[in-house]
C-alpha cells in the first residue's frame, strides 16, 4: 500500500470543526498578546531576525533536503514540506515557560510570526513544494491556488486574531479572565480532533507506522535543533535559547492538517505525517523542555540560570564594574549538556548560554543583551 494512493476519510462537517478549533487557537494568543508585545521587536529586533531567518528559510530549506535523503514518498516529502512552513504552535510559550526560557520574548515572537505567516505561508509551500522532483507533481495535479489558500489563512488566522486584539486592547481585564480557558480548552480540543482522526483511519496509520514515526522524529529534532542552533550562532542567552528552540521546533501541524483536507483532498501521506507531528512535537517538546530545565537548575541552581557565578569570576578578575548602579554580568556555568527528544530522536542539543543582565529589562526581558555564550 503506497501512502500517495490513499485519501484519508474526513466530513465537511469535520472541517468545519477543526477551522473553528485553529480560530479559537489564534484567538488565544491574540488574547494574550498587547502591543508592547509588538513595540518590542521594535526595540530588540535581533532575537526576532534570527526566529524569522530560522523560521521562513533555514527550516523549509533544511526540511526540503530531508525529504530528499530520507525515504518518503512524494505526498509524505509535500506534508513534511507543508509543516515546515507552518506558523509557530502556541504551544511553545508552555514549553518555553516549563523550561525556564524568556516566555516575554515567545509570546513577542508568536505573535509576530503569526502575522507574517498569513502572508507568506500559502507562498512559502508553493516555492519549495515546486522545486520538489516528485511532490511538485502533487501540486501539478491539485492546481494549488495560494491566494486560495491566502484568503483561507486569513479566515483561520487572521480574523480570529484581530478579534482577539481588539478585545485585549479594549476590554483588557475580560480578556486576562477568559484567556486561559481559550488557550487550554483550543489545545486539548485539537489534540482531542487529532487523536479522532488517526483514530478514524487507524488501518493506514498502522500501515505506515514505522516510516512515519522515523520521518517525523527526525524531521522534529532537526527543526528543535535549528532554533537551538541559530540562537547559539546568533550570540543570544541561556533564556533566549530556550525560546527559540520552541518557536522554530513547534509547528502549528493543526493549520497544515486543515490545509491539507482542504487543498489535497485529505491526501494519506500529508495527512499522516502533519496529524503525528501534532502530537509528537508535543510530546518530545515537554521532554525537552524539562531535561533542559533540570540541567540549567543543577549547574546554576535555577531554571532560569544563576547571573552571580559569571559576576563573582569577573569580580575575581577584577574586570567587573557598574555603572549608574546597573550590574554587568552573564548567567553560566561552564558544562554542556544533551536533552534528546523522546523516543531516541534525538531532540535538541541542551547548554544553553547565560543572558547578559545590562541593567534593562526584567526576569521575562526579551533581549539578550551582552549574552556571550557561557553555557548553562
Amino acid at each position: 500500500m503506497n501512502p500517495d494512493d490513499v485519501v484519508l476519510a474526513f466530513n465537511p462537517s469535520t472541517l468545519l470543526i477543526l477551522d473553528v478549533v485553529l480560530g479559537l487557537i489564534m484567538f488565544g494568543i491574540a488574547l494574550d498578546t498587547t502591543l508592547d508585545d509588538f513595540k518590542v521587536v521594535a526595540r530588540k529586533p535581533k532575537p526576532f531576525a534570527i526566529a524569522i531567518l530560522a523560521q521562513l528559510v533555514i527550516l523549509p530549506a533544511v526540511t526540503f533536503a530531508l525529504t530528499l535523503i530520507l525515504p518518503v514518498t512524494p505526498s509524505m516529502a509535500l506534508g513534511m514540506i507543508l509543516v515546515a512552513c507552518c506558523p509557530p504552535g502556541n504551544i511553545s510559550q508552555v514549553l518555553t515557560h516549563r523550561s525556564g526560557g524568556n516566555v516575554a520574548l515567545s509570546v513577542s515572537m508568536t505573535a509576530v510570526s503569526n502575522l507574517i505567516y498569513i502572508f507568506v505561508l500559502p507562498l512559502s509551500v508553493a516555492f519549495w513544494g515546486s522545486l520538489h522532483p516528485t511532490a511538485s507533481k502533487l501540486l501539478e495535479a491539485v492546481s494549488l491556488d495560494p491566494w486560495s489558500m491566502l484568503g483561507e489563512i486569513l479566515l483561520i488566522i487572521g480574523v480570529p486574531f484581530a478579534l482577539g486584539l481588539f478585545i485585549r486592547h479594549r476590554f483588557e481585564a475580560f480578556a486576562r479572565k477568559v484567556q486561559p480557558f481559550v488557550k487550554w480548552f483550543s489545545l486539548i480540543a485539537l489534540c482531542a480532533f487529532i487523536v479522532g482522526a488517526l483514530a478514524g483511519n487507524w488501518q493506514y496509520f498502522i500501515a505506515f507506522l514505522g516510516l512515519i514515526v522515523v520521518v517525523v522524529t527526525v524531521h522534529d529534532a532537526v527543526a528543535l535543533g535549528i532554533g537551538y542552533g541559530t540562537a547559539v550562532v546568533g550570540g543570544l542567552g541561556t533564556r533566549e535559547r530556550k525560546a527559540m528552540t520552541f518557536e522554530v521546533g513547534i509547528r502549528n501541524s493543526g493549520l497544515g492538517l486543515g490545509l491539507i483536507f482542504t487543498f489535497f483532498g485529505g491526501l494519506g501521506g500529508m495527512a499522516i505525517v502533519a496529524g503525528w507531528w501534532g502530537i509528537w512535537d508535543i510530546i518530545a517538546g515537554l521532554v525537552v523542555a524539562a531535561l533542559w530545565a533540570r540541567h540549567t537548575r543543577r549547574r546554576t541552581g535555577s531554571a532560569k540560570g544563576d547571573a552571580s557565578r559569571h559576576a563573582l569570576r569577573t569580580v575575581d578578575a577584577g574586570g567587573a564594574g557598574g555603572s549608574g548602579g546597573a550590574g554587568s554580568g552573564a548567567a553560566g556555568s561552564g558544562a554542556a549538556g544533551g536533552s534528546g527528544a523522546a523516543g531516541g530522536s534525538g531532540g535538541a542539543g541542551s547548554g544553553a548560554a547565560g543572558a547578559g543582565a545590562s541593567g534593562s529589562g526584567g526576569p521575562d526581558s526579551p533581549a539578550a543583551d551582552g549574552a556571550t555564550g557561557a553555557e548553562s
